[in-house]
């Protein structure tokens, strides 16, 4: 089975209904139907949390919580059993101009050998060592 790792940008398409947003939406239902599986870092799940608390309410972040909870995603945990993710996340960082959250999104990609969904140029920069789905 494909597995894709979603990028924060790509879901907040999806929830605030930018043009990438059936693109999502759409890999949502394959995930749904067990054509694909879809993993999210948990720090680019706090990534969506923080960004809503920010522009909206505490209280909008936490329906998007649960939005997201309702959803065919794995959360993947960063703890001491995956330091593999943190240490590439690390590298990533130190080494290509990425945000630290685009970074664990860029090394669980890497790490689980799958393909990055996302909008974001930014990681055009990784590229060359990781599949990227972009969306429009």
């Amino acid at each position: 089975m494909a597995v894709k790792v979603l990028d924060s940008w790509a879901l907040i398409a999806f929830f605030e209904d930018e043009p990438a947003a059936e693109q999502v939406e759409n890999l949502l239902v394959k995930a749904e139907a067990g054509a694909h599986k879809l993993l999210l870092c948990v720090v680019n799940w706090g990534e969506i949390y923080y960004n809503t608390m920010r522009k909206v309410s505490q209280e909008a972040a936490e329906q998007k919580a649960r939005e997201m909870a309702g959803l065919t995603i794995e959360i993947v945990g960063v703890d001491d059993k995956n330091l593999d993710l943190v240490r590439q996340a690390a590298i990533y960082k130190a080494t290509r101009k990425l945000s630290y959250a685009d970074a664990f999104a860029a090394a669980l990609a890497k790490i689980r050998n799958a393909e990055l969904v996302t909008g974001d140029r930014e990681f055009k920069q990784v590229e060359d060592e990781i599949k990227i789905g972009w969306l429009v």
